[in-house]
């Protein structure tokens, strides 16, 4: 079924369900399970279109940015460490003025916490609760302790705002089953967590990617081994399933859409609360890749908004990278595969 492998670009809210696991100490701080080893040789950095470039050209290309976006492969370990790095990085050349000698704010906006708990966030970074209360009411991701955690505390402890920037995933999953129009009856109260209604439609560039993603999808869940004749399904049927899938096809784009536009919004709701910031946003790489997405989205909202965009993509052909894959994202960082959870040797 389409609906099972789609599931990690659709449904990935499920994960959100489950709180953040890891070992507490007597004080009820976590004591974070230690992740892989990343060094330099566990990634490649290059440039838009394929040539070779450094953290620091990520950074120095940030100077003149509102926002960098990272696409990640969420169990990427090598990402992860990037994704730090690059917070440390930015927040360092901020304080300090960087090239342009002038100090600026950072933000941290994430994809892996929802809006609606933003005050809980908040409480956290302000010291009002524990970690053990943050991660009870905060439904992070179940990689949270070794993948995310890190951002959190760094945040935590440097002053930084962390934006919830998701859309709940309890309306995400309306969308999909409903389609927009279900978003119509929800609370005031409810509607808070989103971006003003009617929300954005994908481009026609961002419903191709879908479309193909859709449709590859749905070849790789052609069932293996010889084939069972079936009887020819009459023309009215078959009109009726083509036009079921269709529809099916149209409300998981529009739940896409709510991801995409929601994390939008919220970032630019944020980046209007602090003038002059930089904000780093960690998305799932379909949200941002190419510069589609999320960052269209974002541009709706804020018509002069300069972004950088960073995929990360580990790749079986680690290190050798092929330049002609580069295209429409301001770097591209390739990674180690072998770090991912399975394939550690």
């Amino acid at each position: 079924m389409i609906t099972k492998t789609i599931g990690p670009l659709i449904c990935i809210g499920v994960l959100l369900l489950a709180a953040g696991c890891g070992i507490r100490s007597p004080h009820g701080r976590m004591r974070a399970p230690e992740a892989p080893a990343v060094t330099p040789g566990h990634f490649r950095v290059y440039d838009g279109v394929g040539a070779p470039a450094t953290l620091e050209d990520i950074v120095s290309a940030a100077a003149a940015a509102d926002v960098v976006f990272i696409g990640e492969e969420h169990d990427d370990p090598a990402a992860h460490f990037l994704e730090s790095n690059l917070l440390e990085r930015l927040f360092e050349a901020c304080r300090s003025g960087g090239p342009s000698g002038r100090e600026r704010p950072v933000l941290l906006s994430l994809e892996m916490f929802e809006a609606d708990v933003q005050t809980v966030v908040d409480e956290y970074l302000a010291d009002l609760i524990t970690e053990r209360h943050f991660l009870k009411a905060a439904r992070p991701w179940p990689g949270y302790p070794t993948d995310y955690r890190p951002l959190i505390e760094f945040a935590r402890s440097n002053g930084i705002p962390v934006v919830a920037a998701n859309a709940p995933s309890r309306y995400v999953n309306r969308v999909a089953r409903l389609g927009r129009s279900a978003l119509d009856p929800l609370f005031p109260a409810s509607r808070a967590w989103l971006p003003p209604l009617p929300y954005g439609e994908a481009s026609a560039a961002y419903r191709e990617k879908f479309r193909n993603f859709w449709e590859e999808t749905q070849v790789e869940n052609v069932p293996h081994g010889p084939a069972t004749p079936t009887p020819p399904m009459d023309a009215p049927s078959e009109a009726a399933a083509s036009a079921e899938i269709e529809e099916r096809f149209e409300r998981l784009l529009a739940a896409q859409s709510l991801w995409d536009a929601g994390m939008a919004f919220h970032l630019s709701e944020a980046l209007a609360r602090h003038p002059g910031a930089l904000a780093l946003h960690v998305n799932g790489k379909f949200h941002s890749q190419s510069g589609l997405g999320i960052p269209e989205h974002l541009r709706e909202y804020r018509k002069d908004v300069s972004i950088v965009t960073v995929t990360v993509l580990s790749l079986s052909s680690f290190p050798a990278f092929d330049p002609a894959a580069a295209g429409g994202d301001t770097f591209i960082i390739v990674t180690d595969p072998s770090l991912k959870p399975g394939r550690r040797g």
